[in-house]
């Protein structure tokens, strides 16, 4: 009986996510309804009226916020600026350099941002128009831009992985570790797609752009300064075990707020402003954190986790067969639900299989945040897509710039397969 209502509360749930309710109001409605099935209402508020503490009070949770305001200050304060043109430097002589150079800027602005909305929203402002003198295709130019941005929560700090770890209960540590690894790999794969197709479509992309803007190699150190520091004190600090991720996370607020002050840059309205969005971004992922942990106690006392884990193991999925399925899931999962609400609503039922079949959770965070990255791209709900529509919208259509990330797209599920049948490509900078 209580398995039966498991899967009824899981079906409801698919159906007000369907209707566009709030994932957290979703997540809330059914634990909370579904217990009261199974347990009566007293049982069921008694069960649950410790869930919220429970899950906010994890001291781990507190980097959230920290590398959060990080990452508004730097760009509130523009200190993240510079790395466009820095880029260029290096890469301006390659066929899309112009291209290239930004999704080497997006993996800089990633390791002081962990969203990658925020990543897709700066580098657009920037990147995009120089990209349209230059003669690329504005399409193509958006669509770049979009799916660079996807790079800003797959290097660290990404706040995806600090959740899953919370969740999954592994190191953020290691976790971030794997990130930069398939960060990086996304990143040279987005490069190979934009010279590709500057060698067979030169009328889409240049060979040789008109760059508006031609800097020096000291003139760019001076203007990325302020982000290499960061990131030797924070990465530093973090990687070498001198700092947990929640003190790297408040040492590079602090840094950024210093860095902000000395440059004269962080003034009363940009402080405002970078605080009221980290308060406003740290309270939306908490409440859905809050729902996904009352709904996993939900599934947890239904029975329907361990009937899901036993059900796999008499299937025998191979575990190329498991991680098709997977795949497939998070794919069309993409489609219509953001990124934290379909890792939370997965992971209670997901989590025990993996650990059923041996798989290490850290690769599988890894594979997880990179699946989720892809649906900020995918129609029709792609949220990167909107940003650079709100960003750039007088250089291309919704369409457009759908058509323009396609490509990019391809590279995508090239670096999924390559994670899945090549693990140590995540796991070789963890000791895995």
């Amino acid at each position: 009986m209580s398995v039966d209502v498991g899967f009824y509360g899981l079906a409801i749930l698919m159906l007000l996510l369907a209707l566009r309710v709030p994932v957290a109001l979703s997540l809330i409605v059914v634990a909370l309804g579904g217990m009261t099935m199974m347990f009566g209402w007293n049982t069921a508020i008694g069960m649950l009226s410790s869930t919220p503490y429970e899950f906010i009070a994890k001291w781990t949770l507190s980097a959230v916020p920290m590398f959060l305001l990080m990452g508004f200050v730097c760009y509130h304060t523009g200190l993240t600026n510079g790395l466009f043109s820095a880029a260029k430097v290096v890469f301006r002589w390659l066929p899309g350099g112009v291209a290239i150079s930004s999704i080497v800027a997006s993996s800089g602005f990633a390791a002081v941002s962990g969203s990658s909305v925020a990543c897709s929203a700066a580098m657009g402002r920037i990147a995009i128009p120089e990209m349209v003198r230059g003669g690329y295709k504005p399409s193509f130019a958006c669509g770049t831009i979009a799916a660079g941005g996807t790079i800003g929560a797959l290097i660290p700090p990404s706040i995806l992985m600090i959740v899953y770890g919370v969740f999954a209960q592994v190191s953020i540590t290691q976790v971030f570790l794997g990130g930069i690894t398939i960060g990086l790999l996304t990143a040279v794969s987005y490069s190979i797609v934009i010279l590709m197709v500057s060698w067979l479509r030169p009328d889409i992309v240049p060979r040789r752009a008109v760059d508006a803007r031609d800097i020096s190699a000291r003139q760019a150190l001076l203007e990325i300064w302020p982000v290499l520091v960061l990131g030797v004190l924070v990465f530093g600090g973090l990687f070498s075990g001198f700092f947990t991720a929640t003190e790297a996370g408040a040492v590079g607020a602090a840094g950024a707020i210093l860095i902000g002050l000395v440059l004269g840059r962080l003034n009363g309205q940009a402080m405002k402003a970078a605080l009221l969005e980290t308060l406003s971004t740290t309270s939306a992922l908490l409440i859905i954190g809050v729902g996904a942990s009352m709904f996993t106690l939900f599934l947890s006392l239904s029975g329907l986790a361990g009937f899901v884990t036993g059900a796999v193991t008499g299937w025998e999925l191979s575990y190329l067969e498991l991680m098709l399925v997977v795949v497939l899931i998070y794919l069309f999962l993409g489609l219509f639900m953001e990124p934290f609400g379909a890792m939370l609503v997965t992971l209670p039922v997901l989590l025990p299989v993996f650990e059923l079949y041996d798989v290490s959770l850290i690769w599988f965070g890894v594979l997880l945040v990179k699946l989720l990255e892809i649906g900020m791209i995918t129609p029709p709900v792609g949220m990167n897509i909107f940003v650079i529509k709100g960003v750039a919208g007088q250089y291309a259509s919704l369409m457009d710039i759908f058509r323009g990330v396609t490509t990019f797209l391809v590279a995508d599920i090239v670096v999924v397969a390559l994670v899945i049948f090549f693990p140590q490509i995540v796991l070789v900078l963890t000791g895995g």
